[in-house]
C-alpha cells in the first residue's frame, strides 16, 4: 500500500535484521497518533536476477522508482506542512505526479498514486497557495470510482473526497458541495462504526462539519433542499449533540414549503420533527423554549387547516409554557402575539369571553413592547386590531370597531408595498370597514372596503393562500352594498367571490366549508340561482376535508365542526325539489347522509365484478383496503406524536388507494367506480319495493319516492314544518316515557293521537301515491329512509285509528305494506349485492341479564328469552348460546363473527353526543358501535337485538345514522331488528316468540328450505299484529326492520 501523505513514523532496521524474519510475516508498531496506535506488517524476500528475467527485473526497477517517488513525495509535503514553503509543495506534486505517470490506468496502484496527487493539492488549496479545486475534486473522485463499496479503501477514498468537498464549501459556499457531501457522509458513517480508526482521526470532523454548515444553510424549501436537510438529519443519529438542531431545522424547511404549497403532510411531518426535537432538550437547553414556539406555531397552523381542537388547546398550553420559560425575553411581544391569536381562535369556536378578553389584553401589552420606530410594530398593530375586531363582531361595542380601523390603518401605513403581509392587514381593514359601513350606510367605507380587497388580490399569486380571504372580503363587501342599496349586480358579484373563495385550491378545508355553508345561506335567503351548486360546494368539501381524518371517530369530529352543517344534506336535497330535479335531490341526500358509513364501507367494497375485469387491480384495491382499515384504527392513540404519526402513514395509504381507484376507473364499465352514487344506481335500491326518503328541512318537508323503475316521485307534505316536526318528536318521546309507566291495560291515548297526526300529515299523502300513482299491491314491501326530525319519528306506526262506516276500522300503514327502513339508499344495495356470499347457516343467542353494579338493572327474562329462541331454530343450523359470565365483549364479538344468525338480549345505549360509543352491555367491558364496525363479517345474514335505544341515530353529524344496528348492518347483517326506545324484556318475548314462529314456520326437517333473513320484515309485521291483546302498543311499536 503506498502511503496517503501523513508521516507517522520513521523505520530505522539493518538488512540483516529484515532477513532474519525469512519468509514469515511481522508485525511493526508506532507511536500512538490521536488515540490510535498505526502498525504495519512486513514481508520480507530476495530476488535473484537472471538473464532471462529481464522484464521481471525492469518492472522491479519501476516500482522501485515509484516507491522511491512516492517517499520523495511524502516528505516533501510533510516538510510544507510544517514550513508552509510553496518550493516544498511544488516538489510534492511534481514527484506524485511522476507517479501517476508511472501509473497509468490498469496499473495497481493507480488508484492510490491518483490519492497522494490529490491529497497534495489538496494542502496547497487548503494554504491558498493553489486554487485549482477541481483538479483536485476529480482526481479524488477518479481514485473512489476505482474503489467500490466492498474494497478496503473505498471509506478512506470517501472520506477524501468529502473533506475535498468541504474544503471547497468553506471558501466558495457553493451549495452543490454540501449537497454532494452530505449524501457521501450518508455512505461512509456505516462503514465507520464508533472505534474504528478512520471514525477516530476524520470521519468525526467531517461529517460534523457537514452537519453544521446543513444546519446553517438558507432555509430552501424545494425537494432538493428538503431531501438535503434529510440527510444531514440522517448524520445525526438519536444520541447526537446536533440532532435536536438538524430536526429544527429540517422541520422550518417542511413548513415553508407547505406555506408554498398546502400539503397537509408538511404540517404533519414539522409536527412530528418538532416533537421530538422538543423532547431531545430539556428545559434549560438553550434551545427549548424556541422549539416550544416552534411546535405551538405549526399546531395552530394544523388547527386552521383541520380544525382538530386538540391541536388548538395544545398550542395554547405551548404558548403559556413559552412566556413562563421566556419571562423578559426580546421576543416576548411576539409571543404575546401568538398566544393572543390562539386565543382568538378558541373565542371564535367556542365564545368564551374569558379568551377575546385575555387576548386583547396581551395584545395592548404586545404593543406597549413595540413602540413606534420598533420594525415590527405594524404586525403588532395589526394583531390588536384583529383582537378588538373579533369582539365588536361578539358584544357589538361600537369603540372596538373604531379603534380597530384606526389600528388597521396606523399598521397600513407602516407596511411597505411589497411587505409580505401587506395583503392581510388591507383585508382586515376592509372587513372592518365593511362592518361600520352596515350601521353608518357611509358610501365611503363601503367603496373603500372593495377597493382595498382588489388590491389585496392584486398583490397575490394565483396560488397564495390569501387570496381566499381576499375573494372572502370582496363577497362580505358587496352583499353588504346589496343589502342597503338592491343592485343586482352587487348580489352576482357576492356570489362570485364566494365560489371564488371556496374553490381556492391553497386554502385549508375547514375556511373553505365555513365559506360555502355561508355561500349556501345567502343564496337561499336572497333567492340566487347559485344555491344549488353552493350546497353541492359544500358536500364535495366535506367529503374531502373528511377523508382526510386518519380513524372513525375524528372524521365525526370533523364533520360536526362547523354550525349549520348538520342540515346541509336535507337543505340540499330540498333546493333541488324546489328547482324541479328530483333525480338530483336524491343523490344530494345519500351522499351527504351517508358520509361517515360510505367513508368507512368504501374499504369494504364488494370486488366481485371487479375481479372479473382484473383480478390484478381487484388484489391491490383488497391489500390496500386492510391496510387502511387497519391504519385508521391505529391513529386513535392517546400519545400526540403516535397519533401523529398514524394520521400521516394513513395519508400516505390514502394517497395509494386513491391511485389505484383512478387506475380502476379507466377500466371500461368502472367509470364511476366509488364516486358518489348517481341516481341510477341508487335506484336498484328499490328493485324489491319502493324507497320513500322523507325529507325534513329547514325550507320545506316533503317526501321523495324513489320507484322500481323510472322517475322519482315527490311528495308534498304542506301541514308539516320542520318546527312541527321537532314537537312532534319531543311529544312522542314524553309520550313513550309516559306509556313505560302505565298499567298494560290503560289505554295509550296521547300515543294514538300522535300516530293519528303521523297518519294525517305525513304517510297518508305518500300512500295516496303507492296506491293512486305508483298502483302498489297492499301487502308489499316498502322501505322508509327518514332524515333529521323523521328518524326520532316511529313512521311505520302511522294509523289513522278511524272506523269506516260499515264498522271496519280504516288501515293503517302496516296493514297496507309491509315496512322496512334503511339508513341510506347505498346500505341496502350494499346489503344485497352481499346476499351473494352465502354459507351453512349457524345461529347463536347472545344474552346478558346480569350485567354487574353500575351497568344496568337486572334483565330476568333474558335467559328464558334465549331458550325460547333456541326452540324455533332449525335443526339445519348449528346453535350457539352465549350467555352469563360467558357473555362478555370477547365473547360476544367472537359469536357476532362466528356465526351467520344471531339474537342478542341485553341491556343497549345510544350515546347521542359520540354514537360510535353506543354500546351493548356485557359482563366485563361494554361492546360498542366501534368494536362492531372494525369487524368485517361477509357471511352475516340477521340479527335481533332485544336490546334498548338500537336504532336510535346520532344528534351532531350531519343528519347521519349512526347507531347499533346500522353499525350491524355495516358490519355485514343484511337484516336486522332494531329498537327504537326502551323496551320491557318481561313483554318483549311476546314479540321474541311470535316473531320466530313466523320466521320459521315453513321450514321443516330435511325439506331443503333455507332459512332466508329477507323474511324478517314480514315476520314482524305479523308478530306484531298476533301480539296486539298480550303488549302494550308502545311496546309493539318499539321493534322496527332494518335492511333486505
Amino acid at each position: 500500500m503506498l502511503g496517503s501523505g501523513e508521516v507517522i513514523g520513521k523505520l530505522q532496521m539493518s538488512w540483516d535484521e529484515l532477513l532474519d524474519h525469512g519468509d514469515e510475516p511481522f508485525d511493526l508498531s508506532f507511536p500512538p497518533v490521536r488515540d490510535v496506535h498505526p502498525s504495519l506488517t512486513l514481508k520480507a524476500a530476495v530476488v535473484h536476477a537472471c538473464d532471462d528475467e529481464d522484464s521481471a527485473l525492469s518492472d522491479s526497477l519501476v516500482d522501485s522508482e515509484i516507491a522511491r517517488d512516492t517517499d520523495a513525495g511524502h516528505a516533501r509535503l510533510a516538510e510544507y506542512m510544517t514550513s508552509e514553503k510553496v518550493s516544498h509543495l511544488n516538489d510534492a506534486v511534481q514527484h506524485f505526479q511522476l507517479v501517476l505517470d508511472r501509473c497509468p490506468v490498469g496499473h495497481p496502484d493507480h488508484a492510490a498514486a491518483l490519492t497522494n496527487l490529490a491529497y497534495a493539492r489538496l494542502g496547497g488549496y487548503i494554504q491558498n497557495h493553489l486554487q485549482d479545486i477541481d483538479t483536485t475534486t476529480s482526481l479524488f473522485r477518479e481514485a473512489l470510482a476505482l474503489r467500490p463499496q466492498g474494497h478496503p479503501d473505498h471509506a478512506s477514498s470517501l472520506l477524501n473526497l468529502i473533506t475535498a468537498l468541504n474544503w471547497r464549501y468553506s471558501k466558495e459556499s457553493t451549495a452543490v458541495c454540501i449537497h454532494e457531501s452530505t449524501q457521501l457522509c450518508c455512505k461512509l458513517l456505516p462503514l465507520c462504526p464508533e472505534g474504528t480508526c478512520l471514525r477516530s482521526i476524520g470521519v468525526d470532523s467531517a461529517v460534523g462539519y457537514v452537519i453544521n454548515a446543513c444546519n446553517n444553510l438558507p432555509i430552501d424549501a424545494s425537494d432538493e433542499g428538503i431531501d438535503l436537510r434529510r440527510n444531514g438529519l440522517e448524520l445525526c443519529p438519536v444520541g447526537h449533540q446536533l440532532r435536536p438542531r438538524a430536526l429544527v431545522t429540517l422541520a422550518h424547511a417542511v413548513h415553508v414549503r407547505f406555506d408554498q404549497r398546502g400539503s397537509i403532510d408538511d404540517v404533519d411531518e414539522d409536527i412530528q420533527l418538532l416533537r421530538e426535537a422538543v423532547s431531545l432538550c430539556p428545559e434549560e437547553h438553550a434551545g427549548h423554549h424556541n422549539y416550544l414556539n416552534n411546535l405551538a406555531v405549526s399546531l395552530k397552523l394544523r388547527f386552521d387547516h383541520q380544525g382538530k381542537p386538540n391541536d388548538l388547546d395544545e398550542a395554547i398550553s405551548l404558548y403559556e409554557e413559552v412566556l413562563r420559560l421566556w419571562p423578559g425575553h426580546e421576543y416576548r411581544g411576539f409571543l404575546l402575539g401568538n398566544l393572543g391569536g390562539s386565543l382568538l381562535t378558541r373565542f371564535y369556536k367556542y365564545g368564551n369571553i374569558d379568551d377575546i378578553t385575555q387576548a386583547i389584553s396581551l395584545r395592548r401589552e404586545a404593543l406597549t413592547l413595540h413602540p413606534p420606530g420598533h420594525p415590527h410594530r405594524d404586525t403588532t398593530l395589526n394583531n390588536l386590531a384583529v383582537a378588538l375586531e373579533f369582539r365588536y363582531d361578539k358584544l357589538n361595542v361600537r369603540e372596538d370597531l373604531n379603534e380597530a380601523i384606526d389600528r388597521y390603518r396606523d399598521s397600513l401605513r407602516l407596511k411597505r408595498l411589497d411587505h409580505p403581509e401587506r395583503h392581510t392587514t388591507l383585508y382586515s381593514l376592509s372587513s372592518a370597514l365593511c362592518s361600520r359601513f352596515t350601521h353608518t350606510r357611509k358610501n365611503e367605507d363601503i367603496e373603500e372596503a372593495i377597493d382595498l380587497c382588489h388590491e389585496a388580490l392584486a398583490s397575490l399569486p394565483s396560488l397564495h393562500p390569501g387570496r381566499c380571504r381576499s375573494h372572502a372580503g370582496l363577497q362580505s363587501a358587496y352583499l353588504s352594498r346589496y343589502c342597503i342599496q338592491h343592485n343586482p349586480t352587487d348580489l352576482s358579484s357576492a356570489m362570485e367571490h364566494f365560489r371564488q373563495s371556496s374553490i381556492h385550491p391553497t386554502e385549508g378545508f375547514p375556511d373553505r366549508i365555513r365559506v360555502a355553508i355561508d355561500w349556501a345561506i345567502q343564496a337561499e335567503i336572497y333567492q340566487h340561482e347559485s344555491a344549488l351548486e353552493a350546497y353541492q360546494m359544500c358536500l364535495e368539501l366535506f367529503d374531502n376535508h373528511v377523508m382526510t381524518r386518519s380513524s372513525i371517530t375524528s372524521r365525526r369530529e370533523a364533520a360536526t365542526a362547523f354550525r349549520g352543517a348538520r342540515s346541509l344534506p336535507v337543505d340540499a336535497a330540498s333546493c333541488a325539489i324546489r328547482r324541479g330535479n328530483l333525480r338530483q335531490a336524491v343523490e344530494l341526500v345519500e351522499q351527504g347522509r351517508g358520509q361517515q358509513w360510505s367513508l368507512a364501507s368504501r374499504l369494504r367494497t364488494p370486488l366481485e365484478d371487479l375481479e372479473s375485469a382484473s383480478p390484478q387491480l381487484a388484489q391491490k384495491l383488497s391489500e390496500l383496503s386492510k391496510r387502511l382499515s387497519h391504519a385508521q384504527g391505529s391513529a386513535g392513540s392517546a400519545d400526540p406524536a403516535a397519533a401523529d404519526r398514524a394520521a400521516t402513514e394513513y395519508r400516505r395509504l390514502t394517497r395509494q388507494w386513491e391511485a389505484a381507484v383512478a387506475e380502476i376507473r379507466g377500466l371500461q364499465a368502472f367509470s364511476r367506480f366509488l364516486l358518489p352514487p348517481s341516481y341510477d344506481y341508487l335506484q336498484a335500491a328499490a328493485r324489491h319495493g319502493p324507497v320513500i326518503i322523507l325529507i325534513a328541512s329547514q325550507y320545506s318537508c316533503s317526501a321523495i319516492i324513489v320507484p322500481t323503475s323510472g322517475d322519482p316521485h315527490h311528495v308534498s307534505l304542506p301541514s308539516v314544518s320542520l318546527t312541527e316536526l321537532n314537537n312532534l318528536k319531543d311529544r312522542f318521546a314524553r309520550a313513550i316515557r309516559h306509556a313505560s309507566i302505565m298499567g298494560p291495560k290503560v289505554p295509550r291515548n296521547d300515543l294514538i293521537v300522535l300516530l293519528r297526526t303521523v297518519w294525517d300529515a305525513i304517510m297518508l299523502p305518500i300512500v295516496d301515491v303507492l296506491e293512486n300513482v305508483l298502483k302498489l299491491k297492499h301487502r308489499s314491501r316498502v322501505w322508509l329512509c327518514p332524515t333529521a326530525a323523521f328518524t326520532s319519528i316511529p313512521l311505520h306506526a302511522a294509523h289513522p285509528f278511524q272506523t269506516k262506516a260499515d264498522g271496519s276500522k280504516e288501515p293503517c300503514l302496516e296493514d297496507l305494506y309491509i315496512c322496512s327502513y334503511t339508513p341510506t339508499l347505498s346500505a341496502l344495495i350494499r346489503s344485497r349485492q352481499m346476499m351473494k356470499r352465502r354459507v351453512t347457516p349457524s345461529f347463536a343467542t347472545i344474552g346478558q341479564g346480569q350485567p354487574g353494579v353500575g351497568k344496568g338493572r337486572a334483565l330476568l327474562a333474558v335467559d328464558s328469552e334465549l331458550e325460547l329462541v333456541q326452540k324455533f331454530v332449525p335443526a339445519t343450523a348449528t346453535r350457539t348460546t352465549v350467555s352469563g359470565d360467558e357473555a362478555t365483549r370477547a365473547g360476544a364479538l367472537q359469536a357476532l363473527e362466528e356465526n351467520t344468525w344471531v339474537h342478542l338480549a341485553c341491556h343497549g345505549k345510544q350515546d347521542p353526543t359520540q354514537p360510535y360509543n353506543s354500546h351493548f352491555v356485557m359482563k366485563d367491558e361494554h361492546l360498542t358501535l366501534l368494536d362492531i364496525m372494525d369487524r368485517d363479517i361477509p357471511y352475516a345474514e340477521f340479527a335481533f337485538l332485544s336490546a334498548c335505544h338500537t336504532a336510535v341515530g346520532d344528534e351532531e353529524t350531519p343528519d347521519e345514522v349512526i347507531h347499533l344496528a346500522a353499525g350491524l348492518q355495516f358490519s355485514g347483517f343484511k337484516s336486522v331488528i332494531g329498537t327504537l326506545w326502551e323496551v320491557n324484556d318481561a313483554v318483549a318475548k311476546h314479540v321474541v316468540e311470535a316473531f320466530y314462529k313466523y320466521m320459521f314456520m315453513d321450514l321443516k326437517d330435511g325439506a331443503g328450505i333455507v332459512m332466508d333473513c329477507t323474511r324478517a320484515a314480514w315476520a314482524l309485521n305479523r308478530a306484531t299484529h298476533a301480539v296486539k291483546t298480550k303488549v302494550p302498543l308502545e311496546q309493539r311499536m318499539v321493534f322496527i326492520h332494518i335492511g333486505v
